[in-house]
């Protein structure tokens, strides 16, 4: 069986039974440990929330094209910046981390990828990157602080594209510890001004306590 082109840059295959996604790659260096086959990564849905959300949701555009260019917020190691990085081959992805123990691995994955800029900084402080930015088409979240909503909300506003694209990864424990998971998303969509919210999705099985937010910037 071969694997099944679902969007662009992203496929779809049956993997031992179970249902996989790869994203094709010119650079088949594993970076977390992932299978190669055939020149695809397989792309592990426990280890990427967005991996996640596009097998729970197999209909949803996530807003990533050939030449897109794409802010990630919270890049961490380069887990899902790399296969994001697959597939905008012809694109750029800003990758904003404030880890600099994360920023070493960050490094290394970008000295290997021309279309990976790492930026070592605060995404709640969006105005630290504004000289190495340019507009986007699409906002990616996975920041795991207490102002999450308040934090895409400030990017989109200075760097998001008019019908650009938001996922916001919320990570409920870390922004109230003693309100239930449907409480706290709930009350951080309200936070998204300027955006027009479109889904939301639960991540479990593959991430518990995870919430997955599309939203989109009107003209």
């Amino acid at each position: 069986m071969t694997f099944q082109e679902i969007f662009p840059g992203m496929f779809f295959r049956i993997v031992a039974g179970q249902q996989r996604l790869a994203t094709r790659s010119r650079d088949l260096v594993p970076v977390y440990g992932e299978r190669i086959m055939d020149g695809y990564r397989i792309w592990d849905p426990f280890r990427s929330k967005l991996a996640a959300l596009l097998l729970k949701d197999k209909c949803m555009d996530p807003g990533l094209f050939r030449n897109a260019k794409v802010l990630y917020l919270g890049a961490a190691t380069g887990t899902t910046v790399s296969h994001i990085s697959d597939i905008v081959e012809d694109g750029l992805v800003y990758a904003v981390e404030f880890s600099p123990r994360a920023m070493r691995d960050l490094l290394r994955l970008a000295e290997r990828r021309e279309n990976i800029i790492p930026i070592l900084a605060d995404a709640a402080q969006p105005q630290e990157y504004s000289s190495i930015v340019e507009p986007v088409d699409l906002v990616y979240q996975d920041v795991a602080q207490r102002n999450q909503a308040e934090i895409s909300a400030r990017n989109c506003e200075r760097y998001l594209k008019a019908c650009g694209k938001l996922l916001l990864m919320l990570k409920s424990r870390s922004i109230d510890v003693t309100a239930t998971p449907d409480a706290v998303y709930s009350s951080e969509i309200k936070n998204l001004s300027g955006l027009m919210v479109s889904g939301v999705m639960d991540l479990q099985p593959f991430h518990q306590d995870h919430w997955a937010v599309q939203a989109r910037r009107p003209l």
